[in-house]
């Protein structure tokens, strides 16, 4: 071979890993906690309706909640075309939504962020129209309706988001129902604590209420979470690199990469740290995005500082968590590229 110089070893090397572009890490953590936010300021919405919790006094905390829920979600979004080769063509990859996770989300992402404005708009507005009265006496405002067709969005950008991953059968530690599933609860659990401290600020009586809901998906988090971390340690691959350069011999090693310079498969396909960087990422989001957050949150006061703490640590661990999600990943061209000179 004259791009590799392999050599009959006893040893072998472990797989390099994908590069984790911090565009993509910033999109996915932002938007889902915008997401999360807006689920959570709905949630008390619809509680209120049906009489389950207090209304919320005031238009203040569900349109400027709205507009912070925007705010990330617009922030995702920017940060999205640190990605792009060409961000004035981004709008052309809509047009695979029959076949494409990507285009899904790209027509998902603008859909829920324009229900999310009107919702925030009407309630900033103060114009509530009845729409309806159900029979036993509930009122059916337009509020309400819109809000419920943004939750539908931000579920579906939640599959979207995860699916883009899910859907790669070659990346078998992303290829599994635990990836959207765990989108949909880390961005639930981030929003709800956010929202929980927003409550702390402008409407008191229901920061407990979204406390608790933070505790709850928080936990189930990190039941997922470690879930697709014990199957992932698990797995084994399907390739080996004597199929992947077709030589049969039972121990085969590279031994240099076999040219000077480097590509784009050598960068974006390599993260280059060890793996006692890995192991202490992995040991720090755990800790950070669902251990901490959920103690704080469960055993601290309800104001707005300490949830706002909360919030910030376990922020920092999903940022640890996302990265670690792009490393983790084993891409069956690393059984190719295994040493870098």
């Amino acid at each position: 071979m004259l791009l590799l110089r392999f050599v009959v070893a006893a040893e072998a090397y472990a797989q390099p890993d994908m590069h984790p572009a911090f565009s993509v890490i910033l999109l996915t953590t932002l938007i889902g906690a915008g997401q999360g936010l807006f689920l959570a300021l709905f949630t008390v919405q619809s509680y209120a309706v049906v009489g389950l919790l207090p209304a919320v006094e005031g238009r203040a905390f569900y349109a400027a909640g709205a507009a912070l829920a925007l705010a990330l979600t617009a922030g995702g979004l920017v940060a999205s075309f640190f990605h792009l080769g060409r961000p004035e063509r981004a709008w052309r990859s809509a047009t695979q939504w029959r076949t494409s996770w990507l285009a899904r989300e790209v027509i998902a992402l603008p859909a829920f962020m324009g229900a999310l404005a009107l919702w925030g708009t009407l309630h900033a507005l103060g114009w509530p129209p009845v729409l309806a009265t159900l029979p036993h006496g509930t009122a059916v405002e337009l509020t309400l309706v819109v809000g419920i067709a943004a939750t539908l969005l931000a579920f579906a950008l939640y599959v979207c988001t995860g699916m883009i991953y899910a859907c790669l059968r070659f990346l078998a530690e992303w290829h599994t129902p635990l990836t959207p599933l765990n989108y949909v609860l880390m961005g639930g659990a981030s929003g709800f604590t956010l929202g929980a401290a927003w409550a702390a600020l402008g409407s008191p009586p229901h920061a407990r209420f979204l406390a608790g809901w933070a505790v709850v998906l928080t936990l189930l988090a990190a039941i997922g979470r470690i879930a697709s971390l014990w199957r992932n340690a698990r797995l084994k691959p399907r390739s080996t690199l004597q199929s992947a350069i077709g030589i049969k011999h039972p121990k085969v090693v590279q031994r240099s990469q076999g040219f000077m310079g480097g590509s784009f498969n050598t960068r974006e396909f390599f993260h280059g740290k060890g793996a006692p960087l890995l192991r202490g990422v992995k040991w720090y989001f755990v800790a950070a995005a669902f251990a901490l957050p959920a103690a704080m949150v469960a055993a601290g006061p309800a104001s707005a500082g300490w949830l706002l703490a909360a919030f910030a640590v376990q922020y920092s661990g999903l940022i640890a968590e996302r990265w670690f999600f792009f490393a983790q990943a084993n891409h069956p061209q690393n059984l190719y590229y295994q040493a870098i000179s």
